[in-house]
């Protein structure tokens, strides 16, 4: 019923409303809608989007347990840990590089690798 037969289609501003206005009564899916005046699903999801009714669109419910709740949550808090310790260990070595630099400057190095090798400290 749908299929594309070369033929370009237009529908008025009125006749996409009267489908929205059944589509928002409730009695018809847009499937059912979308038999009965020939248009397509796809179509019918368009003019919901264009004309900014988010009451008819689709939308997912999430039903969850109280323990994948509480397992998502722990999860959450413990990325956000890591974060900030990643955070903080890239603060702690940005500190440790500037104090090596001008630690290596003060010192008379030619460069901060020549300092880690004098103190072995991996490069």
């Amino acid at each position: 019923m749908y299929k594309n037969d070369g033929i370009l289609r237009r529908y008025s501003e009125g006749f996409k409303l009267k489908i929205l206005a059944e589509l928002s009564t409730g009695k018809y899916s847009k499937r059912e809608l979308g038999d009965i005046y020939g248009v397509n699903r796809t179509t019918i999801n368009e003019w919901v989007k264009k004309y900014n009714r988010k009451d008819l669109m689709n939308t997912r419910i999430l039903v969850e347990t109280e323990g994948e709740t509480s397992r998502l949550k722990a999860l959450q808090k413990e990325i956000k840990q890591l974060k900030e310790l990643l955070i903080k260990k890239d603060l702690d070595k940005l500190a440790l590089d500037s104090y090596l630099e001008v630690a290596a400057e003060k010192l008379g190095y030619k460069n901060v690798n020549e300092l880690k090798k004098n103190l072995n400290i991996k490069p």
